[in-house]
């Protein structure tokens, strides 16, 4: 650390520099430079796709998985025909070089200062056409009475910032601005802790989602009933009619 300061200033380093660790520590925790888009053209299906397998995802509620625990590959044509479909599709870019693992301290100091590289792609903002896709969310919807939110996701390296609830946040300023109000988000009960955080609370009707599972409806048929995860239901202070 101090070579690289007496690189950037000289044999004089300021008295501050040596305390910076905790400076450090919030530019990690904060979120890096974003740009968040509301235009589902800006969502390449084949990055949505890279997003999905990065942050081990998937549409399906009961996915296939490989020896190694990893869902497998959403089709991409099933999810622009998805895109095309919802209601809203919200997307989050970053750059590139800020969408890798920044664990190391050392690092992100050096990045915050300026030190080496292309500070003028750095200061460039971000925009879909240079930035790439680390997260992602959309909602369903009859834009009349209901909604139901699905595939929020952050990439790991920056989960933790706060990017997920700002991807729910707007998702539901976009609903309640078209007057719906009654707001579902389908989860585990680990996505649960998130979703709760962010405003959603267990449905008062106490409802558990089940998934067809296309076994028999016949009377004598002993059904058994998959439940493929909670249902949380956004409770807002008000409601307008």
């Amino acid at each position: 650390m101090a070579a690289v300061a007496t690189s950037a200033y000289g044999s004089c380093i300021p008295a501050n520099f040596l305390h910076s660790p905790p400076k450090i520590a919030n530019q990690i925790s904060s979120p890096p430079p974003l740009y968040i888009s509301t235009n589902p053209s800006h969502v390449n299906p084949s990055h949505l796709q890279h997003l999905y397998a990065i942050c081990n995802h998937s549409c399906h509620r009961f996915p296939n998985l490989d020896s190694y625990g990893r869902v497998e590959l959403i089709d991409v044509g099933k999810l622009r025909t998805a895109l095309s479909n919802s209601s809203v599709v919200l997307s989050v870019f970053t750059k590139p070089e800020l969408a890798n693992d920044l664990s190391s301290t050392a690092e992100v100091g050096t990045r915050s200062m300026g030190i080496g590289g292309n500070w003028i792609q750095r200061v460039m903002p971000v925009t879909p056409d240079n930035g790439k896709l680390v997260g992602f969310g959309r909602a369903v919807s009859d834009l009349g009475l209901t909604a139901s939110i699905y595939d929020v996701m952050v990439i790991p390296s920056l989960q933790g910032r706060g990017i997920g609830r700002r991807i729910v946040q707007r998702i539901i300023r976009m609903l309640t601005g078209k007057g719906v109000y009654d707001i579902s988000a389908l989860c585990s009960d680990k996505e649960g802790l998130f979703f709760k955080a962010c405003g959603f609370g267990e449905d008062i009707l106490g409802s558990t989602t089940m998934m067809y599972t296309g076994t028999s409806s016949c009377p004598d048929a002993h059904q058994i009933a998959i439940y493929a995860g909670r249902k949380l239901i956004l409770s807002p202070p008000s409601r307008q009619q």
